[in-house]
């Protein structure tokens, strides 16, 4: 039988408060600031060349198919939302989901967390929200993991990289599935203490995140995982072909999937710098010319994690504005 401990539904944090959340959003314009110097210091000339190159069309079908990414995980997040018994319309929901971009570029994406005191005025407890935030998390390494096993094969200098990715999302799913586990954590910790209250809102956030791992759920939730990361890595692929170069389309999904997972983890605001150096470097040995790796590196991030930033942004001033 499970523990009292674990089945008693906490009350949230004082420390999620919205002001202290809200100063999540400083780390987010200082990396814009920092991609917008290494951009100029990268060679803005080159950038605006390949941009001309590619023309407004190709940059436009890039951001559709970033659209497509946030449609689908949107699709995955009223899944977990459902699972955990929350029906929440979808325009509220979709207004919410959007905003949580604007805090994308912080570790580990956890400022989209933020979400979750939004969905409290729709009665989602932040728990709850915070489990299929987890969920989306756990699915997105999946699904990269997947991707980046196209290309491994030629490539086993990377095999470390999947190596960390797999260890923590095996990790992370002990973590949930385990009962005897966080019975185990929760006799460890006793007392009415901020560790302990912590503690007890860590378990029952895993429970509740176990909820969204059902085996149909889970099936589901990695399929529209896969074709989202799959749209992006597609727009990369679209980029180094209108760049001039020939690229077979498992190399371009290998290049941006690794990419993804160097940044993940690397734990670094949106993976910046890991990302992109991984990237750039991978497209420089499939034969790119060092200003065209970084001008196309810049574009496709630019098509991609801050296009979800500044959608975010916009969607997110009416909340901030009254999250207290």
């Amino acid at each position: 039988m499970p523990s009292p401990a674990l089945d008693a539904a906490p009350e949230t944090p004082a420390w999620l408060s919205g002001g202290r959340l809200r100063a999540l959003l400083w780390p987010v314009f200082l990396a814009i600031l920092g991609y917008l110097g290494f951009a100029l210091w990268s060679g803005w000339e080159d950038v605006a060349a390949a941009a001309r190159k590619i023309g407004l069309a190709g940059i436009g079908l890039a951001l559709v198919l970033s659209l497509v990414n946030y449609a689908l995980r949107f699709i995955r997040w009223q899944m977990y939302l459902a699972a955990l018994g929350h029906r929440v319309a979808w325009r509220p929901s979709l207004r919410i989901y959007l905003a949580g971009f604007a805090l994308t570029a912080t570790p580990g994406k956890a400022g989209e967390a933020l979400r979750g005191l939004w969905l409290q005025r729709w009665r989602v407890p932040f728990p709850d929200s915070l489990a299929a935030f987890l969920s989306e998390r756990l699915s997105d390494l999946l699904a990269i993991l997947l991707l980046v096993l196209i290309g491994l094969a030629a490539h086993p200098s990377m095999r470390w990289l999947v190596i960390m990715g797999a260890a923590g999302m095996l990790l992370a799913f002990l973590l949930v599935f385990s009962q005897r586990l966080q019975e185990g954590l929760a006799r460890r910790v006793r007392g009415e203490g901020g560790v302990a209250r912590l503690l007890h809102y860590f378990l029952h956030t895993l429970r509740q995140t176990r909820r969204c791992h059902s085996a149909r759920l889970f099936a589901a939730a990695s399929v529209l995982s896969l074709i989202a990361w799959f749209a992006e890595a597609f727009a990369l692929y679209l980029l180094i072909r209108w760049m001039g170069h020939e690229t077979l389309l498992a190399q371009a999904v290998f290049v941006y999937a690794v990419s993804m997972l160097a940044g993940a983890l690397s734990f670094l605001p949106g993976g910046l710098g890991g990302a992109e150096a991984v990237m750039g470097g991978l497209l420089v040995f499939f034969g790119m010319s060092g200003p065209e790796a970084v001008a196309t590196t810049i574009l496709i991030r630019a098509s991609t994690l801050w296009f979800a930033v500044a959608i975010g942004l916009a969607a997110s001033c009416r909340y901030l504005q009254k999250t207290h």
